[in-house]
């Protein structure tokens, strides 16, 4: 088997780029493990929680004891899965600030600031909002927004209005700071995955296959990758690249390929019995998520989702859906949001809020207290930092994955400032008819002692790994990509996803990780890169005073 690009993954990026390098005539094949994303599981909106704890969709990978945490191993789910984890996640869809584009560059990922990226985000986007210059409209990546039908959608964006942030229009637009409404790759009613939006227009083209086999490793010869090592069918087979060999495969498997392909810190892999082909020491290192915590409030009115939280509610809505595409069922329940900033000195948002008309986990269990409502949030800009190592030389076994969360003092003081600025929110007026109580963390954790034992018992992450083969420049010992996503050390071979991610960008990832393949789908085709757009993020004028 053999064509001009293998990549490795049919993910966020992985199918944007099959896409693009298809488009332009090149042969492509798609190495994905996972299977079909056919189903109401994955389709339905309102069904999110069931993908990502299904072992058909999740690769099941989990932390080691995470140290700071009181010893918890945390789920990390990734998709297995054609779309990858845009078949698995919430559908939430954040672009991110622009000043975290502005720090990629800073940080050596020459091309890569807002004015780059923006003309990407651009081109993938069909944005339902109305007409934007900062938003695409023909895009294959379908946004919309809920109809925000439950009044408690309206009333927490009115909360943060009367505590003295402000609303904004379209957070992914001019300016994130403030409270509005949530846009999610929903359309039509259905979850708008990258599998949806890239990967089925792909393999119509006749010149994009897609095949399933587990990637071992990248084949290697005299320091040129040639092809992809794969087992499907209790067999090995070699599938041979023409001219690129491109790795999609996740934050976490995509530096477990290279480590298994002999590009990795050359101490670890030797502990491993793996030959060095490229000592990159920044393979694995870098990784990065957010954690966060569901606050959770009981409701004085039975307006919440807990009303249809039984087997006949779950049957109704699930019918409506089948038949019509409509109803509860086409949302992901995630229709208001706010960024804000944690205190003054702070340019630009470091918390988000997701909120949601139920109190639930995202295991699907849900509060013994019957109707409420949550808000999950967290500090955006954690400065700890964890790694990806090898259990084994085994292709099959799970990396080794340590997030070292809340291992920095920062850490602690930027959570407690999340809890308190969000109790501040839930006092407000706009909230009154529907706050009864606090269920978590409760109106009794007050001291920053008590505040830190509820985070270390019930911080979750956010599925937001990202990190661990960063883009900078080539003679950057730390970077393993240079900012044309081509692994340094090795001819032929490009990484193209949030592994690459210099810094974790302000919100959900799934935005981010599909413009990184369209720009790299660019720069592999050696195209010149779309025209720079200067347009000016809108920032707080006061942030140096004012945390409000």
């Amino acid at each position: 088997m053999q064509a001009d690009y293998v990549i490795v993954g049919a993910g966020s990026a992985g199918c944007a780029m099959a896409y693009r390098l298809g488009e332009a005539g090149a042969s492509v094949i798609v190495v994905e493990f996972g299977g079909s994303d056919v189903g109401p599981f994955i389709q339905m909106p309102a069904a999110l929680s069931y993908p990502m704890n299904m072992s058909t969709y999740d690769w099941g990978m989990g932390t080691e004891p995470e140290p700071h945490l009181g010893g918890r191993s945390l789920v990390t789910p990734r998709g297995k899965v054609i779309g990858g984890s845009s078949s698995i996640n919430g559908m939430v869809y954040v672009r991110g600030h622009a000043r975290d584009f502005d720090h990629w560059a800073e940080a050596g990922a020459d091309g890569w600031s807002y004015a780059d990226v923006l003309p990407y985000f651009r081109r993938m986007e069909h944005w339902h909002g109305g007409t934007s210059e900062y938003r695409g409209t023909d895009g294959p990546l379908h946004i919309t927004r809920g109809p925000r039908d439950n009044p408690l959608f309206d009333a927490f964006i009115a909360a943060g209005e009367q505590a003295g942030y402000p609303v904004t229009p379209d957070y992914n637009g001019a300016a994130q700071e403030g409270f509005g409404p949530m846009e999610a790759t929903i359309y039509e009613g259905r979850r708008w995955s990258a599998a949806n939006a890239y990967l089925r227009p792909a393999l119509k083209m006749g010149n994009v296959q897609l095949v399933r086999g587990l990637a071992r490793k990248v084949v290697i010869e005299d320091g040129r990758a040639t092809g992809v090592e794969v087992e499907r069918g209790g067999k090995i087979e070699v599938i041979h690249a023409g001219r690129e060999v491109i790795l999609a495969a996740s934050s976490l498997n995509s530096p477990k390929l290279l480590m298994l392909s002999g590009i990795g810190p050359a101490a670890h892999l030797a502990e491993h019995g793996i030959e060095v082909v490229a000592d990159r020491p920044g393979v694995g290192a870098n990784l990065q998520d957010h954690l966060e915590v569901y606050m959770q409030f009981a409701s004085k009115q039975p307006i919440t989702l807990y009303k249809h939280w039984n087997l006949l509610g779950k049957a109704l809505i699930g019918a409506q859906w089948l038949f019509t595409r409509k109803g509860l069922g086409a949302s992901n329940q995630f229709e208001a949001c706010g960024f804000i900033r944690s205190r003054a000195g702070v340019e630009y948002p470091d918390i988000q809020y997701h909120f949601l008309p139920i109190a639930v986990r995202y295991d699907g269990k849900v509060s013994a207290e019957g109707h409420g409502f949550q808000v999950h949030t967290g500090p955006m800009r954690s400065p700890s930092r964890g790694t990806v190592r090898l259990r084994s030389a085994d292709p099959a076994d799970k990396p080794v994955i340590r997030f070292n969360y809340m291992s920095n003092p920062q850490d602690w003081e930027d959570f407690r400032a999340c809890i308190r600025l969000t109790r501040e929110v839930f006092a407000q007026e706009a909230m009154q008819p529907f706050v009864k109580h606090e269920i978590q963390p409760g109106a009794a954790v007050e001291s920053d002692a008590e505040i830190d034992d509820f985070i270390r018992e019930h911080a979750e992450s956010a599925y937001h790994p990202c990190g661990t083969a960063r883009m900078g420049r080539r003679d950057d010992p730390m970077a393993v990509v240079d900012p044309e996503c081509r692994v340094i050390g090795v001819e032929g071979l490009r990484l193209a996803d949030s592994s690459i991610f210099p810094r974790i960008p302000n919100g959900n990832l799934n935005g981010p990780s599909i413009m990184v393949g369209e720009k790299a789908a660019d720069h592999i085709l050696g195209c010149d890169p779309l025209t720079r757009l200067n347009l000016q993020p809108k920032t707080s004028q006061d942030w140096r005073e004012k945390q409000r």
